[in-house]
């Protein structure tokens, strides 16, 4: 090497001891971030149940007029929902959303399964419940029971519902709790989701509770 070269190549050490410097720094710092985004808790979209409990069971008629059982899911994450079919929008909206997320879930969407219970027994039939949820996804439940059955069921999920007289041609509305339960794979109640939960924040939540 002359002497040239080895005056060059001495300015240049420290300028190569400076970059893997920074070259090292920058995979420390991205190795901490990582670190902490997998120590840091799941944020959920949904309410959490700080001491979740087995969700209540019970047995309903669904939309094909067979008797559906909860527990019978038991090893899936279910949805239940109480709603009912001329719900002029907060039902569709919700449903719409629970859609979503199953569409977003992709094959794991066969470990879920989404429950509707009418709050408006004396105008669903188990017909009518097969026409209106084929709109949004023929694999939801629509579950019908006398009004005593809905009652005990909807007050033990702390689930309000009344009639509202109306000058409509319906005749009357339903003012129900518009909240959507998440019950997990071993049939305890987890999460609530507020009415205006996106289907992507629901998707998410689930996976979690999948996978944990």
């Amino acid at each position: 090497m002359t002497n040239l070269e080895t005056e060059t190549a001495q300015k240049r050490s420290p300028l190569v001891t400076i970059g893997i410097a920074v070259v090292g720094l920058t995979l420390l710092g991205a190795i901490g971030i990582f670190a902490l985004k997998a120590l840091r808790p799941y944020a959920f979209h949904g309410v959490v149940l700080q001491s979740p409990r087995p969700a209540q069971d019970f047995t309903l008629i669904n939309q094909y007029g067979q008797s559906s059982t909860l527990s019978d899911y038991q090893g899936k994450a279910v949805l239940l929902y109480f709603g009912y079919v001329t719900c002029p929008d907060v039902c569709p909206t919700t449903l719409a959303e629970l859609k979503k997320a199953t569409d977003l879930l992709g094959a794991q969407s066969d470990d879920v399964q989404i429950m509707m219970i009418t709050v408006d027994p004396e105008r669903d039939t188990v017909e009518i419940l097969a026409e209106y949820l084929a709109h949004f996804d023929p694999s939801f439940l629509g579950l019908v029971g006398t009004p005593d059955e809905i009652a005990q069921i909807a007050t033990n999920y702390g689930i309000f519902f009344q009639k509202q007289e109306t000058d409509s041609v319906l005749g009357y509305l339903v003012d129900h709790t518009a909240t959507v339960m998440l019950i997990d794979q071993n049939g305890y109640l987890r999460l609530i989701f507020p009415y205006g939960t996106q289907g992507d924040a629901i998707a998410e939540d689930i996976l979690y509770v999948l996978d944990h």
